[in-house]
């Protein structure tokens, strides 16, 4: 199977790139399955259902979460009903929803599992001991494919848990920071990014209008971040081809807006 990630999706122009290009990116690439992380396609912070529905119809099949989840609080409630939403599993008890989404692809299992860092994140269970406890779940399900979208600030955390998931998983890509990191490799047979990047606007601030962010920082006054209207964007995407649950190739496309050609980068196999 040959599955994709999109990277964290920041509001109107990430989902308008989307829209614009996925279904051609899914047909030229062979694409089985699209997840991507959509925490902040909703005007920069949270999810709405009309937004959901519109990336859903757009050629994604599931969406993923973070910290910016339950921002839309009431909307986000009835999406994690759908089973095509996710938050972060390792959200306290009590939290509705799920992180982790077993499907069938290609009459084969495909476990989706997300989960949170702890720097600078709300509070959550240990991820790197929640994990132990999904994959012995997902062992006893003899479920092999298997993609972690690891939702995080520190790159050290994201590096731990490839580090102890290689060999386990078929691919574990880190989401967030919104800014693309250029370390994609598979080894052991897994697939890793420290982070994929936004799908959005790209020529300010994390996808966000810069005056708020350069005002914070000059005279510490704070403010409502903006998602531009207009702005120069890209969609970021990774692909990953699974078989018997191991990562045999990984490449990552960038596509831009005002240009035509699709940039691929492939992995490092150590």
């Amino acid at each position: 199977m040959r599955i994709a990630f999109i990277g964290d999706i920041v509001g109107r122009p990430g989902r308008k790139i989307i829209k614009e290009n996925l279904f051609k990116i899914k047909d030229e690439y062979n694409i089985d399955f699209v997840i991507a992380n959509g925490e902040n396609a909703s005007h920069g912070f949270g999810l709405t259902v009309k937004n959901c529905n519109e990336l859903l119809k757009a050629g994604i099949d599931i969406i993923t979460g973070g910290n910016h989840s339950f921002d839309k609080k009431q909307e986000m409630f009835a999406l994690l009903e759908t089973g095509q939403v996710l938050r972060p599993d390792n959200y306290p008890e009590g939290v509705p929803g799920s992180g982790i989404k077993v499907v069938e692809v290609n009459n084969e299992k495909l476990a989706v599992i997300n989960l949170m860092g702890q720097f600078g994140m709300p509070m959550v269970e240990n991820p790197f001991n929640w994990v132990k406890k999904i994959m012995e779940d997902l062992k006893q399900q003899n479920i092999k494919n298997i993609f972690v979208d690891f939702h995080a600030e520190a790159t050290s955390e994201k590096r731990i848990i490839f580090m102890m998931l290689k060999g386990q998983v078929s691919a574990v890509c880190g989401t967030h920071t919104h800014i693309g990191t250029d370390d994609l490799e598979i080894t052991d047979n897994t697939a890793y990014l420290t982070d994929i990047g936004l799908t959005g606007c790209r020529d300010n601030v994390i996808g966000m209008n810069e005056n708020v962010p350069i005002q914070k920082v000059t005279t510490g006054l704070g403010g409502h971040f903006e998602v531009p209207n207009s702005c120069k964007s890209i969609l970021q995407m990774m692909l990953i081809d699974i078989k018997e649950g191991k990562a045999i190739n990984s490449f990552k496309l960038k596509k831009y807006c005002d240009k035509d050609e699709i940039i691929k980068t492939d992995a490092i196999i150590n």
